[in-house]
């Protein structure tokens, strides 16, 4: 079983910045491709970025191109996002997820939600106007 645990949210005005954290508890972390997706009120989980077991290869929806990035840290079994230029629509409930496989994934795989066999609970980012 993988526990995953998030961390970093907050509250945060328009332009501001974040950066978010997810443990995992698992012996390889190296074995699986983690993402990030998101919630917000009334919507439906969305992808929000996901990397690859080695970090080479990463991948972002449109709306979070070029101000979120993701990173990992094999050695601490740590998944990171980056969050720049924040906007009120990016408030929502940041969910980390893990799906096991040491192989390559499409950006295809890595956007769906049901490629992903772990959760967390999920940190709750807020962005002021």
């Amino acid at each position: 079983q993988v526990q995953l645990v998030e961390s970093g949210g907050g509250l945060v005005q328009a332009g501001g910045s974040l950066r978010l954290s997810c443990v995992a508890s698992v012996r390889a972390f190296s074995n699986y491709a983690m993402g990030w997706f998101r919630q917000a009120p009334g919507k439906e989980r969305e992808f929000v970025a996901a990397v690859t077991w080695s970090g080479r290869n990463t991948y972002y929806a449109d709306s979070v191109k070029g101000r979120f990035t993701i990173s990992r840290d094999n050695a601490k079994n740590t998944v990171y996002l980056q969050m720049n230029s924040l906007n009120p629509e990016d408030t929502a409930v940041y969910y980390c997820a893990a799906k096991r496989t040491s192989t390559y994934i499409s950006p295809t795989q890595a956007g769906r939600r049901d490629e992903y066999e772990y959760w967390g609970q999920g940190t709750q980012v807020t962005v002021s106007s």
